[in-house]
């Protein structure tokens, strides 16, 4: 099985579908701390639920449009990275993450998404990597800087988000930013 260590007891790993129910659980343990920022927790309440939204990556990972994979932290499903879009055409991906309260602060989501960024440029091929999220959010903000990206710009009433329409700033690094 694949897994990539993160730190001494946390590791990046794919999320499938037949993780429905510790996905479920996760997402019940996260759901007040998640909900401000990502639509999936919304739809994701049940073991059937999570097992739908699982197998939308599943499907996406076999049309090479996109990933999903897990951080476990002391066996505990914590959070997780994605490509939420990936478009081999365009040679363009949007890598996006998300921890649980009790896994901040240790660096787990930088160091995923550089393994993540690293596997997309240097593997696929991409020479576009970007990083989406709420102007609001500010530790999401801090990772992208981190990893070196460039704030782009905001795009306006353009994600959908309990109910209403939120604006979206945009980061983004090249390959060669990502290879320098």
């Amino acid at each position: 099985m694949f897994a990539h260590p993160l730190a001494d007891d946390a590791e990046l790993r794919p999320l499938e579908p037949w993780h429905a129910e510790e996905f479920s659980a996760h997402a019940d343990r996260s759901r007040e701390h998640l909900a401000p920022w990502l639509p999936w927790v919304e739809v994701v309440n049940d073991a059937d639920s999570a097992r739908r939204w699982l197998q939308s990556y599943a499907d996406r990972q076999a049309r090479d449009e996109g990933r999903l994979y897990g951080i476990w932290v002391g066996g505990v499903l914590s959070g997780g990275t994605l490509f939420r879009v990936f478009d081999t055409r365009s040679r363009t991906c949007e890598v996006g993450v998300w921890l649980s309260p009790e896994a901040r602060g240790r660096g787990l989501i930088t160091t995923a998404a550089r393994h993540m960024i690293d596997w997309a440029v240097v593997e696929r091929g991409m020479t576009r990597v970007e990083w989406r999220t709420l102007p609001a959010n500010e530790a999401s903000k801090a990772v992208a800087r981190r990893l070196g990206m460039t704030r782009e710009g905001v795009l306006r009433a353009s994600f959908p988000l309990r109910g209403g329409l939120h604006d979206t700033e945009v980061w983004a690094l090249l390959a060669d930013e990502w290879t320098a």
